[in-house]
């Protein structure tokens, strides 16, 4: 269980941290907890309104698995066929460091480096599981929170034979799951029961949790603030400036903001500052999508998480929402919201929870998720000394947040985190 926040600080220092989404808001509260002076520095009006704002909903440790596996190869090629694809690839946007950044993602589809990224990933997810119930029990923060687990589910058998390897990586780390035929997957999502002929089985992960990345987010911003926490909405960052082989201050298009530490938790946008500094970040901005649909028949929406493997979409149970999240599409940074893709999430929404909600009401969003080839994200210290990453988080930004900014805080405060980061700096890429 992580230890609670202000224990054995060093030094107290002034740390600005650029970017206001989950993973941002989560290190300042962990930061001001331990008695540093924190702002936080941010172009939009408030926190979590892009990557952070309509993401899936899953607090899913036990599904923390790289999109670089065996078989993605084969897997792409199919996909790109499928009426309802989980990948699309614009390929009149490939730039080199597309391209690039491609390449890197096929050098790690091998069992070997399979299992090592998804370990360093369940390492990092399952500690920060344990880091958001702390959390909550100090807070009180809610934000549509439900225990209730994510169900992969299979519509095929051949889905089902695949998943040895996934579950070999769960024991070795003492991860919960279950295995379940139909009557299984209809007993924890009962709403199922209406589809049942299109059901093979499913892998249940009991430890998991669901909740609204953006109220979780909006009301750690306003705990934080009463922490001492400043945050500066409505600033661009222009540059990051370097003096003697340390950061001397961000300059931002209403002025120069100084501190003692800097931290870059700007997504997908992070490598782009970071650049002109000699710091090459392996970070490629993934478009994904989501629907917010109004629940109608609450007995026939889902109880929590349901993740189809056909379609790698995820459907989940917020308040009286569903959250419909899933494709990958790379794009670039092309925040344009996509037809094709709506029907693609309208049409697992309405497949497996056909009486739940009304899918041709919902809420349509986009947004970038910063994938790297590993699928592990970017922690810790650079060759600079007072500046550090917190990005790179992929899908798992809400996952593994609250044990990102409890690491990130243990490391800028001058104590040892509580989780081995051997395979989560920017290290393992040279």
């Amino acid at each position: 269980m992580a230890a609670a926040p202000g224990a054995d600080v060093g030094t107290i220092m002034r740390v600005v941290i650029l970017g206001s989404g989950v993973i941002g808001v989560t290190l300042a509260y962990y930061l001001a907890a331990d008695g540093h002076e924190v702002e936080v520095v941010d172009r939009q009006s408030g926190p979590a309104l892009e990557t952070s704002f309509g993401n899936a909903g899953e607090v899913s440790p036990g599904y923390s698995s790289p999109w670089a596996g065996p078989g993605l190869p084969l897997k792409a090629i199919k996909w790109l066929t499928m009426a309802h694809a989980p990948l699309v690839v614009r390929w009149t946007r490939m730039t080199p460091d597309m391209a690039l950044w491609g390449l890197r993602l096929l050098r790690n589809c091998t069992h070997g480096r399979y299992e090592v990224n998804k370990g360093r990933m369940v390492r990092l997810a399952e500690y920060s599981r344990d880091c958001l119930i702390a959390l909550r029990q100090r807070t009180g923060i809610q934000y549509d929170q439900r225990m209730q687990g994510t169900l992969q589910l299979f519509r095929t058998q051949e889905q089902m034979d695949h998943i040895h390897g996934d579950t070999e990586v769960l024991d070795r780390y003492g991860v919960p799951y279950e295995v379940l035929d139909p009557i299984g997957c209809i007993a924890v999502e009962p709403a199922l029961a209406r589809v049942r002929e299109k059901i093979v089985g499913g892998l249940r992960l009991p430890g998991d949790e669901t909740g609204d990345c953006f109220k979780f987010t909006t009301e750690l911003a306003e705990i934080a603030k009463t922490l001492g926490v400043t945050f500066t909405y409505g600033r661009s960052i222009l540059s990051i400036e370097q003096d003697g082989g340390r950061i001397s201050g961000v300059v931002t298009d209403a002025g120069r903001i100084t501190g003692d530490a800097y931290v870059v938790a700007l997504g997908s946008y992070s490598p782009r500052f970071l650049k002109p500094l000699g710091l090459s970040l392996p970070v490629y901005p993934v478009k994904g999508y989501s629907l917010t649909v109004p629940i109608t028949a609450p007995e026939g929406a889902p109880e929590s998480t349901v993740m189809d493997e056909t379609f790698k979409v995820a459907v989940t149970r917020l308040g009286d929402r569903i959250r419909v999240g899933g494709t990958a599409e790379l794009t670039g940074f092309d925040l344009s919201l996509d037809a094709e893709r709506r029907e693609t999430l309208e049409h697992v929404v309405s497949d497996l929870f056909p009486d739940g909600g009304d899918a041709k009401a919902a809420s349509f969003w986009c947004g970038l998720r910063p994938m790297t080839p590993d699928g592990t994200p970017l922690l810790g210290a650079t060759r600079y000394p007072n500046l550090h990453l917190s990005t790179g988080h992929g899908t798992l930004g809400w996952t593994m947040a609250a044990g990102t900014g409890r690491v990130m805080a243990d490391l800028i405060s001058g104590r040892r985190p509580e989780i081995d980061m051997e395979g989560l700096t920017l290290a393992r890429y040279g």
